[in-house]
């Protein structure tokens, strides 16, 4: 009586989780476009930038962040045509020189970069217009990061918020995750209310829209996308073919955007590493884009047939720039007739 009074427990608890409107199941995501003739590549003339970059859009500009530069951190093309306009910042610890390049934020109100610098535990920021007037131009201090608690990753909305995703080591080399309200002019650090219950160790990736006001989590070893308001009050938990509740050793998702009020994810399912022919070790990327809508339910999936390192979303022109670890290093994609 006592085993089938427990199973009817279960049963009735996962009826309840499985109808809930906060809880979303998706057993399939099979609208499949493959998108890999689609993609136009992306020359970058005669600079040379590293297989480990990112990249930001701030007005009319693409910022290329290279984090393995022979020259200078920070490289400026043209959006558009992808014309190359100037350098700067050169890696080391004298002044004007950044010693360990972390984040670039965007502040595009105010024509703004800010660039994290883990090796001086200070973030500074760059005026655009002084960078393409005179490269060596020197940033500014903007705040000292905590090394003990800091933003790694952020979305700027303004001086006192940006929604940011929050690093707490722990011991010699581990370290904790969390989603947080960040003031950069005092550096207060307000850490959301939601967390999901079944996550052992969070490792995430997020975007937030404050014209929704929404802020996404998509889980790197869980097949898991959760969906907040900017207070960090549960909208939505997006649950996968692949879910689980257990640590899984393959990545799901990578990097996130929102995209027209869309919420486009880099997605796997595959190992993080994979064994080459000559028996060496390589990062495995994603290579599909997943489109979902602002309450995460599912639209699409875009297949590029390319490893994807990073991307972001150019609303001027309709088109998704990607850096890619495969055959080309750059690329775009049109978006119209897709979104």
């Amino acid at each position: 009586m006592n085993k089938l009074l427990y199973f009817l427990i279960v049963i009735i608890s996962w009826s309840c989780t499985q109808n809930s409107p906060t809880e979303k199941f998706q057993h399939k995501r099979n609208n499949i476009m493959n998108i890999h003739d689609k993609i136009e590549e992306i020359q970058m003339e005669d600079i040379l930038i590293s297989n480990i970059s990112r990249i930001h859009l701030i007005k009319d500009y693409l910022v290329i962040g290279d984090y393995k530069a022979p020259d200078k951190l920070i490289n400026i093309f043209d959006k558009k045509t992808f014309k190359y306009i100037t350098s700067s910042t050169y890696q080391g610890l004298g002044p004007g020189e950044i010693a360990n390049m972390g984040y670039i934020g965007v502040d595009e109100d105010k024509n703004k970069l800010f660039v994290s610098d883990h090796g001086k535990q200070k973030i500074f920021y760059y005026d655009l217009d002084s960078i393409l007037k005179n490269p060596d131009y020197e940033p500014k201090e903007k705040i000292n990061m905590n090394g003990s608690l800091f933003p790694d990753k952020y979305q700027y909305i303004n001086d006192t918020l940006s929604i940011s995703l929050i690093i707490e080591p722990t011991g010699s080399s581990g370290y904790n995750q969390s989603v947080a309200k960040w003031n950069m002019s005092t550096g207060e650090i307000i850490p959301m209310k939601y967390e999901h219950p079944n996550i052992t160790q969070k490792r995430i990736n997020i975007a937030a829209n404050s014209e929704i006001n929404n802020y996404v989590e998509c889980y790197s070893f869980y097949d898991l996308m959760t969906i907040c308001d900017l207070d960090g009050n549960l909208k939505f938990n997006i649950y996968g073919p692949n879910w689980k509740t257990e640590k899984s050793k393959k990545q799901y998702y990578g990097k996130v955007i929102y995209c027209k009020n869309n919420i486009l994810a880099l997605y796997s399912g595959e190992n993080n590493f994979v064994v080459t022919k000559d028996k060496g070790i390589k990062s495995n990327h994603p290579t599909q884009i997943i489109i979902f809508d602002k309450n995460g339910d599912y639209i699409q999936t875009l297949e590029t047939g390319y490893q994807i390192i990073d991307f972001c979303y150019d609303k001027d022109n309709n088109r998704i720039i990607m850096v890619f670890n495969d055959n080309i290093q750059f690329g775009y994609l049109d978006l119209n007739g897709i979104i």
